[in-house]
């Protein structure tokens, strides 16, 4: 075996592009220009092709081929058996010009029997299960189950359960609940139950701590979509699920809480610099939200990444 670099000697190893530490076990096949950081493990009979980066502190159990266009970040840990792709149209003897980059983010896992197809970008810390089928990106953080894959829930997510006093019918006073993520508050909204139907209200200032300018609702999502999945830099929001139920994630940088919004009188108060993500919607699911300004894109935040990096140089996190 080699002193450095922990190589077996049934091992078939061409690169010299290999870290410190690392291990490859025997019978697995590393082409000429295959880039492999230092301490990982590469277990048996893996087989790495040449256009692949694998940073440090990497583990690949045994069994998985990393094909031509793989990137695969710090620390992270595949399975056995995991499968990637890198054609979406593959034919013997016919390959395409490039292959597709796929993209695994640092400290994610994937599990046993796994398969990624062409060009899916995995996000930092995700958690792929054993045998799903990954068939488009995933977010930072998600859970990923099934075939096709869907977002089930999101790792070190606290599931929040808040429970309020009852009001009384007619009360014009809302219960609060913060939620202790970047300011975000859950309202219990004045509910008056009536025979002829149900009615909640909600007056601007007093129920919503802001004047909206600006208000939309959602509706018909398929439950396996994922909508937010945002922050805003100076936009204020409010969101009531009036029919059917949904699941909210919020994310100041440093908590993450997920919880129900399953009743027209529960408002959710979500102001700038949290990111959002909704998801598990019910076949009924209508989301109201009020917004403190106009649509401006330029408000927005749509990468988590870019969403950490503008809370560290406001030094928030």
């Amino acid at each position: 075996m080699n002193v450095i670099n922990k190589i077996n000697k049934l091992a078939e190893v061409q690169s010299s592009k290999i870290g410190n530490g690392t291990s490859i076990w025997q019978f697995s096949i590393v082409l000429p220009g295959a880039v492999i950081g230092e301490n990982c493990n590469i277990c048996a009979n893996v087989f790495i092709e040449n256009d692949v980066v694998i940073g440090n502190n990497v583990t690949i159990k045994n069994g998985v081929q990393l094909w031509d266009g793989l990137r695969i970040e710090d620390n992270v840990f595949i399975g056995p058996n995991v499968t990637f792709t890198n054609d979406p149209f593959p034919r013997s003897k016919k390959y395409p010009e490039t292959f597709l980059k796929t993209v695994v983010g640092a400290r994610a896992s994937i599990g046993a029997n796994a398969t990624i197809l062409p060009g899916v970008h995995i996000g930092a810390e995700a958690m792929i299960g054993a045998g799903a089928v990954v068939t488009k990106n995933v977010p930072p953080h998600a859970i990923v189950k099934g075939n096709p894959g869907v977002i089930t829930g999101y790792v070190d997510t606290f599931q929040s359960s808040v429970k309020f006093d009852s009001i009384e019918e007619g009360d014009g006073v809302a219960n609060l609940s913060n939620l202790g993520v970047g300011g975000c508050v859950l309202y219990q909204l004045p509910l008056v139950h009536d025979m002829r139907g149900d009615l909640s209200v909600v007056e601007y200032e007093k129920h919503i701590p802001f004047v909206p300018q600006r208000c939309f609702w959602v509706f018909d999502v398929p439950s396996a979509e994922i909508r937010g999945e945002h922050a805003h830099k100076t936009l204020h929001e409010y969101l009531i699920c009036i029919k059917g139920s949904i699941s909210v994630v919020v994310d100041d940088g440093a908590v993450r809480k997920e919880l129900v919004l399953d009743r027209a009188n529960i408002g959710l108060y979500l102001p700038p610099k949290v990111w959002r993500v909704h998801y598990k919607y019910s076949p009924d699911a209508i989301l109201l939200a009020f917004a403190s300004t106009a649509y401006n894109p330029s408000d927005y935040i749509r990468n988590y990444e870019e969403f950490t990096t503008y809370l560290k140089e406001r030094r928030e996190i």
